[in-house]
């Protein structure tokens, strides 16, 4: 299969555990049609994703969880896992580890982006309160990815 004929690669980020993202996340990608046109793969935590689809009662629907995007299943929806520590999901409360979470996610898909493992990136919503720490001192995602998605 030449270049031209593979499905763009989608990074797409978790965003703040404790909000809708998740939410946005699962129902687009239970939609079959998306694998028609491209290679969803999800930045976060299985353990995230996994809650999300239990609140949200989904038995029809799971993520290929992968280690690299190099890995990914073009007709599944996958998820490289950034974060393996334990998470306490607060629906709607902001809290340092949904932060430390966000931040990860966006670094691990930078890196993948920048080694062309993706094609494109997508960023789902974050809290840019619990986002802020000494390792990340940006307004918000949108100056982060400026500061660090330039291609070497």
């Amino acid at each position: 299969m030449s270049k031209i004929d593979e499905k763009i690669r989608v990074g797409i980020t978790q965003g703040d555990c404790n909000g809708i993202s998740n939410e946005v996340i699962i129902k687009t990608l239970m939609d079959a049609r998306i694998y028609e046109i491209c290679t969803p793969i999800l930045y976060g935590s299985s353990k995230v994703a996994s809650y999300h689809r239990k609140v949200m009662d989904v038995v029809d629907f799971n993520f290929n969880t992968i280690k690299s995007a190099s890995e990914a299943h073009s007709k599944r929806a996958n998820l490289v896992n950034c974060y393996d520590k334990e998470v306490k999901i607060e629906m709607g409360k902001s809290s340092q580890v949904a932060g430390e979470l966000s931040v990860v996610a966006m670094e691990v898909a930078v890196e993948d982006l920048k080694k062309n493992n993706i094609d494109v990136l997508v960023t789902a919503p974050i809290n840019k309160y619990s986002i802020q720490s000494q390792n990340f001192n940006y307004p918000g995602h949108t100056e982060f990815l400026a500061d660090n998605s330039k291609l070497e």
